[in-house]
């Protein structure tokens, strides 16, 4: 069965899935079998499956859903009173790729036992900062991912990639371009809305292994969706991955000196269909406050998008990767950075093809802004949730406008020009540590209108705090074999 059958089944767009759709689709298409799919806490995908018995039998799954053992899925909840429901979301369903007989599959929402979304469940949080964002401005936020990963394999020494030169590179230099591809066209036919994809800077051998890194970036979506997308594409990734026999990583550092991986958004905002990002042929005073609003809270950010010791040691100067908190236009070394949009850019296509007389059609701007900071270990529920509380907390501020004036850069920050300028900005958290203080400190950006319960922040900050890694960079440096056993410990982390 092609997994697309779904979708040109019902002929409907995913929102518009309602069960009556999922039974006829089920009857007359043979599905055997049901997954529910959830994250919980770790940010891992799990799996309840079902063997479908009847039509009576589905329409209760669809219905009812099933309860699960929440004190094994989230610290919070004690074993005393666990249980929870999970409930399918219509709109998720795809039919599974890889199983043998013909599986639908769901991703879940969680509930309580008063039959009320669960507070503290990532999915929830996500789903309450959007609505809150729709509240109070009007604006529906959308965000799309860059999910970037390693291959891991045997060393193959024919048509070798350069080290640390893979950014673009093409087939034979790099190898697991086909594993990409083939993610890629899964994904789609699971929902998934694919921008491109390509390879990246990460390319290195370790003696007798090869370590290939590759990304895939999705087009804008709703927060919920482009959340969503991001779940799938990690999961058909590593089923790939153990088709192939090869290890697919997430891992925000493999190594000290090598592009780690992280897990960039960018965001824009739109009313009535239009962009809000431009106003008058450049960013907008709108797109400024937001910038900096995240970068207020960009220290503690970091408590959702950077959740291991590992992921400060990819927070390093010299890596593309933030350490300093500002923001600039094309460049990234900083926090939020301002990608090429296309204003002004109208001709390029008729300059390349200059025999093409056709009248180029007006779209809508595709301006983003870009959070550079987040990781393979990022809980993508919270952490976007975390940028659209933080955004809209800017729209709000008084002196953002200013704010934002005052952290912009337009160039590297580390080049020397910028010295002075660089001793006046905040930095980053060095470690888990720190990133839980800068919560601490912060919690009420994200609390505001009760979108991130207390109890959340409160678990949050105890488990980061309980890494207990203050200064562990320093402590690491040169110790290659206590770098590697750290690595490898969180290797497939989330």
């Amino acid at each position: 069965m092609n997994p697309r059958d779904l979708i040109r089944f019902l002929k409907k767009d995913p929102v518009e899935f309602t069960k009556e759709d999922i039974l006829r689709f089920c009857e007359e298409n043979g599905i055997k079998m049901v997954n529910f799919r959830y994250v919980a806490e770790d940010g891992k995908l799990k799996t309840l499956n079902f063997v479908i018995s009847s039509k009576e039998h589905l329409d209760a799954i669809l219905s009812d859903g099933e309860r699960v053992d929440g004190s094994n899925l989230f610290s919070f909840i004690e074993a005393g009173s666990s249980d929870l429901y999970v409930i399918p979301r219509y709109r998720t369903a795809f039919v599974n790729p890889f199983a043998e007989a013909p599986t639908l599959e769901f991703l879940c929402s969680f509930y309580d036992s008063d039959g009320k979304p669960l507070k503290s469940a990532p999915e929830y949080v996500l789903r309450k900062a959007d609505e809150e964002f729709t509240r109070r401005t009007g604006c529906t936020f959308k965000t799309l991912g860059e999910l970037e990963y390693y291959v891991i394999c045997s060393r193959d020494d024919l048509y070798p990639g350069r080290d640390q030169k893979g950014y673009h590179s093409a087939e034979p230099f790099v190898k697991f371009s086909g594993l990409r591809d083939e993610a890629m066209r899964l994904v789609a036919r699971a929902g998934g809305k694919i921008k491109y994809g390509h390879s990246e800077v990460g390319c290195f051998y370790n003696e007798d292994t090869y370590y290939e890194q590759h990304e895939i970036e999705f087009s804008p979506m709703p927060a919920e969706q482009a959340v969503e997308q991001l779940i799938l594409a990690k999961w058909i990734l590593r089923m790939l991955g153990n088709q192939y026999g090869v290890e697919i990583s997430f891992a925000p550092k493999i190594t000290v000196g090598k592009a780690g991986s992280g897990m960039h958004f960018h965001m824009l905002v739109e009313k009535d269909g239009q962009n809000l990002m431009v106003e008058d042929g450049r960013l907008s005073p709108f797109a400024r406050k937001m910038i900096a609003g995240i970068l207020d809270a960009a220290d503690a950010l970091t408590a959702f998008g950077n959740t291991i010791p590992t992921s400060y040691l990819r927070l390093v100067p010299h890596q593309e990767a933030p350490t300093t908190i500002c923001w600039g236009d094309r460049n990234r070394s900083v926090v939020v950075r301002v990608p090429l949009g296309w204003i002004g850019a109208d001709d390029m296509a008729r300059d390349a093809n200059p025999g093409e007389t056709g009248r180029r059609e007006e779209r809508p701007s595709k301006q983003t802004v870009e959070y550079r900071v987040g990781d393979g270990s990022a809980d993508p529920y919270l952490l976007v949730a975390g940028l659209i509380a933080a955004a809209l907390r800017g729209i709000e501020m008084p002196g953002a406008l200013e704010m934002a004036e005052r952290l912009y850069v337009s160039g590297n920050i580390f080049r020397p020009e910028f010295k002075e300028r660089l001793a006046e900005f905040r930095q980053l958290p060095a470690s888990c540590v720190e990133s839980a203080e800068a919560l601490e400190a912060k919690r009420t950006i994200f609390e505001e209108n009760g979108v991130f319960p207390a109890g959340m922040i409160d678990s949050r900050i105890a488990s980061l705090k309980a890494f207990n890694d203050r200064g562990l960079s320093e402590k690491l440096y040169g110790d290659n074999e206590a770098i590697r056993e750290l690595v490898g410990r969180y290797i497939h982390v989330a």
